[in-house]
Formats: structure tokens, C-alpha cells, sequence
């Protein structure tokens, strides 16, 4: 994995100073906020994919940060549902076995009413 990554930046950095030198022109650039007088066209293209790259990773993260999030609330519902039908049984289960117990006692009770603790 770390020499295809190397090899990766390589071909990145190859392919960055192809463009610089492919486009020597130097052209005027207003950056909104100030105006550079004169900057090769390479390089210009080099610093918009650059920052499209940063721009388009950084929306990215958040989109798949959002989808994780919708995600994990997702399977804790699912699991909170599972986790009510579980304790609905349980309490259905306890509740079987205390009226089987009154009625287990209150037939020992008529069997030897005379009998009395």
C-alpha cells in the first residue's frame, strides 16, 4: 500500500510540474480581495485543483460524517425496539409465573383451610 501511495505522489508531482511547464503565459488574476499583476497560467491551474481537491475533500468528510450519524441512529432505534419487545416478553413472563404462584397458594389455602400459619 505505501509504495502505490508513493507512487501516486510521484505521478501527482509529475503530472503538477508538466502542467507548470506546458503553460509558461502569464496572465493577470484578480483573487477578489487583491489582484496579482502576473502569474503563469500553470501555476494558476496547479492552485484551483488544489484547492478543489481541499474544498471537495472537506465537503466529503461532512456528507459522509452526516450519513454515518444517520446511520448510527438508525440501528440504536432498531435496537431500542428490540431491546422493548425483549422486555415486554420478560415482564409478560414474570407476570405468568406471579399468577401462577397465587393460584399454586391460594389452592394449597383450600386444600387445608383448617390449617393455619
Amino acid at each position: 500500500m505505501r509504495y502505490i501511495l508513493i507512487a501516486l505522489l510521484v505521478a501527482l508531482f509529475g503530472y503538477s510540474l508538466a502542467l507548470v511547464l506546458q503553460n509558461p503565459a502569464e496572465l493577470e488574476v484578480n483573487l477578489l480581495f487583491t489582484q496579482v499583476p502576473a502569474m503563469r497560467l500553470g501555476l494558476l491551474l496547479l492552485l484551483t485543483l488544489a484547492l478543489g481537491v481541499v474544498v471537495g475533500l472537506l465537503l466529503g468528510v461532512q456528507v459522509f460524517r452526516v450519513f454515518q450519524t444517520n446511520w448510527e441512529i438508525k440501528r440504536l432505534r432498531k435496537d431500542i425496539d428490540h431491546l422493548r419487545k425483549e422486555q415486554i416478553q420478560l415482564a409478560q413472563q414474570a407476570a405468568a409465573e406471579a399468577a401462577a404462584s397465587v393460584r399454586h397458594e391460594k389452592t394449597v389455602l383450600d386444600v387445608y383451610p383448617n390449617d393455619k400459619i
